[in-house]
C-alpha cells in the first residue's frame, strides 16, 4: 500500500451482454492483507490499470466485503477495454478513499431515482444499505431506461423487493426500453414491459405517484444518474424556469461520461 493506492483483486466476474459486465473486487494491501475500504452508499471509487484511472460508482453496500462494479465496455476507451480483459485473480489499482456526494438524503420521505443502464449502480447500493439496516419511513421510486431489456442487470433484484407492494418493501421499480420494436426486445414486449425513454416518462410517473402515494415537490428528491443527455432532459422537465417555483422538483445528479 502507498498513500495514493491500494490494489483491488478480481474475485469474480459476470458478463451480461457483449458490452456489459460486473467485476467483484477485493481491496487489499501490497502484502495481500485485507484493506478496509470505507464508503457511503452512492459514492464512487477510482480504479486504474496500466496508469489509466477512471471513477466508478459502487454497486455494493458498505456491509458487503467486496466492491461490486457494473461496467459498460467502451471499445474506443482507454480503460474499459483493459477491464474487459480482466479475469479472476487479476489486479487493478484502487485509490484508498471513496468520493462523491451523490448519497441518500434522509430529510426527504420520497426518493425518485432515474437511471440509464449502469447509472443504476449507486441506487442499488443505497437501497441495499437501507434495507440491510432495517430503516423505515422512506420510499424509493426507481425509473431505469435502456435500449434493450437484457441491459437491466439488476431487474430481478429490484423486482423481488417490490413483490409485496410499496407499503412493505418501500420500493417501486419501473424499467423501460427505448427500442421496443426491435427483435432483441421481443421478450420484453411479450411480458408487457414499459416502452419509451426514461426521461420522457418521468413526468407521467410523477403524476401517477402523486395521486397514489402523495409524492410532492416538498417531500421528494429526484436523483438522476447516467447519460448526461438524460440528466439534462430530466432537469429541464422538472426544474425549468418556465415552471412556477412551487412546482419545481429538487434534483441531485451524477453524470457518467464515456471515455
Amino acid at each position: 500500500m502507498t498513500d495514493k493506492y491500494v490494489r483491488a483483486k478480481v474475485i469474480g466476474r459476470k458478463d451480461f451482454t457483449n458490452d456489459l459486465f460486473c467485476l467483484w473486487l477485493k481491496p487489499e494491501t501490497e502484502d495481500g492483507e485485507p484493506f478496509d475500504f470505507k464508503f457511503k452508499p452512492g459514492q464512487y471509487c477510482t480504479l486504474g490499470k496500466d496508469g489509466i484511472e477512471r471513477a466508478y460508482s459502487i454497486v455494493s453496500a458498505p456491509y458487503e466485503d467486496f466492491l461490486e462494479i457494473f461496467i459498460e465496455l467502451v471499445p474506443e476507451g482507454e480503460l474499459t477495454p483493459k477491464m474487459f480483459e480482466l479475469k479472476q485473480g487479476d489486479y487493478m489499482s484502487l485509490r484508498p478513499r471513496a468520493k462523491g456526494i451523490f448519497t441518500f438524503d434522509p430529510k426527504y420521505k420520497n426518493h425518485v431515482m432515474v437511471a440509464t443502464v449502469t447509472g443504476i449502480a449507486p441506487f442499488v447500493s443505497i437501497i441495499r444499505d437501507y434495507r440491510h439496516r432495517l430503516k423505515s419511513g422512506h420510499n424509493f421510486f426507481v425509473l431505469q431506461g435502456a435500449s434493450y431489456f437484457d441491459e437491466f442487470v439488476y431487474n430481478d433484484e429490484l423486482m423481488e423487493l417490490t413483490r409485496s407492494g410499496l407499503s412493505e418493501s418501500n420500493l417501486v421499480y419501473v424499467a423501460t426500453v427505448s427500442r421496443p420494436i426491435e427483435a432483441r426486445n421481443k421478450d420484453w414486449r411479450d411480458n408487457g414491459g414499459r416502452a419509451g425513454r426514461v426521461n420522457e416518462i418521468l413526468e407521467y410517473y410523477l403524476s401517477i405517484w402523486n395521486i397514489k402515494y402523495n409524492i410532492r415537490q416538498d417531500n421528494a428528491l429526484v436523483y438522476a444518474c447516467g447519460h448526461p443527455g438524460m440528466i439534462e432532459s430530466v432537469k429541464n422537465r422538472v426544474t425549468s424556469k418556465d415552471i412556477p417555483p412551487e412546482e419545481r422538483w429538487k434534483v441531485k445528479e451524477e453524470r457518467f461520461w464515456k471515455e
